[in-house]
């Protein structure tokens, strides 16, 4: 195992002092050391695809290479400016990739990791991208000498980093709760008012596993879920197409992460949904599933945003008091519905990951 500060004191040692990047569950460990050590040159970005902008533009004002971090599942994200910009028959602008690699071959893992993550290296030698897999220190000498080469040539390098290869150290991740409500509280009463109807597409993370343990735990009707197990950020765009070619009203429960991630598809649905599109933004204002990094959510006026975007009624939920009452105003509502509902992290231990995903596809399309 290796320590996320001796890789950092790594990549500093060689002149790579700014670190941007998209927090991952392999990674947290890193994301928070740095969050701890380095919080003047450490970004959280919304998506890949803006963290490698980010790192471009560092090293155009600084001619210093930068340090990018991102899950594998984020590697297609980023995929434009890493070909469009940095690729060296471009810019040829020098990167440092660190990626968590989920779906590995050593490491038994979901379907949506495990499709990603057997392409993962085949994407890299299809960029020409120099990689090295760490497990161990004499890893972390080789992939040195990868970055040297990667600043002499200005070329980009990566490094895998599999799940359990960073020492865990407790004392880093402290997650805090901004908000009161706990999110098991909205879910059940949520579940409870929604007719059998009602179709729920839910993000990934935790919202989508809550809501199908929240179901199971309190016998709350048959499900009408879809879970978006992976793809995050698009959870809109996915209830946006589904509810365009329906009458049924379909609820779209998304985080602020992924709200954020691609802000532009809840402008898209703001502008074209019709009004059994419900949209519920479940904001506590955290990376929850992924360490508990601040999504810095909790500065956003979602009223004045979600208006600026084309939604006609906003709504907020900030605790248990008219709860039921303000659900049922929002989803009997005549318009395009937002509601921004402030949230605990997650208190349930143990989530159930969604199993037998053609069966919940199938069962969804009834």
């Amino acid at each position: 195992m290796i320590k996320a500060s001796t890789l950092i004191n790594s990549l500093k040692k060689n002149n790579s002092d700014f670190f941007t990047g998209v927090p991952d569950s392999v990674l947290k460990e890193l994301s928070f050391e740095l969050q701890n050590s380095t919080k003047k040159n450490h970004i959280i970005a919304s998506n890949e695809g803006s963290a490698i902008s980010i790192g471009i533009g560092h090293y155009l004002s600084t001619k210093k290479i930068p340090s990018i971090y991102m899950q594998n599942s984020g590697l297609s994200n980023a995929l434009n400016p890493l070909i469009s910009i940095a690729h060296p028959k471009v810019y040829s602008i020098p990167l440092i990739l660190i990626i968590g690699w989920r779906g590995s071959p050593r490491v038994k893992d979901e379907p949506q990791h495990n499709v990603k993550g057997k392409i993962t290296e085949k994407i890299l030698k299809l960029l020409n991208i120099k990689y090295t897999i760490i497990r161990s220190h004499k890893d972390l000498k080789k992939f040195d000498k990868q970055i040297k080469n990667a600043k002499k040539d200005k070329s980009i390098v990566a490094c895998l980093i599999e799940q359990g290869t960073l020492e865990k150290n407790n004392k880093n991740i402290k997650k805090k709760d901004y908000y009161k409500l706990d999110k098991e509280v909205f879910f059940k009463t949520l579940l409870e008012i929604l007719d059998n109807k009602s179709k729920i597409i839910s993000s990934t993370g935790y919202n989508s596993r809550e809501i199908m343990h929240i179901r199971k735990k309190y016998s709350l009707k048959k499900s009408q879920d879809f879970y978006m197990v992976g793809g995050m950020g698009h959870t809109s765009s996915v209830a946006l197409g589904y509810s365009l070619s329906t009458n049924k009203k379909t609820i779209c429960i998304d985080g602020d992460g992924s709200f954020l991630m691609h802000l532009g598809s809840i402008k898209t649905a703001g502008t074209f949904a019709n009004k059994n599109f419900k949209y519920i933004l479940l904001n506590n204002n955290t990376h929850d599933s992924v360490g508990g990094q601040s999504t810095y959510a909790k500065n956003i006026n979602f009223e004045k945003l979600s208006k600026s975007l084309g939604f006609k009624k906003f709504y907020k939920i900030k605790n248990d008091q008219n709860l039921k009452k303000i659900l049922k105003q929002f989803l009997s509502g005549k318009s395009l519905n937002f509601l921004e509902v402030r949230v605990t992290n997650s208190k349930i231990k143990n989530l159930p990951r969604p199993k037998n995903l053609i069966q919940i596809k199938n069962q969804f399309m009834k």
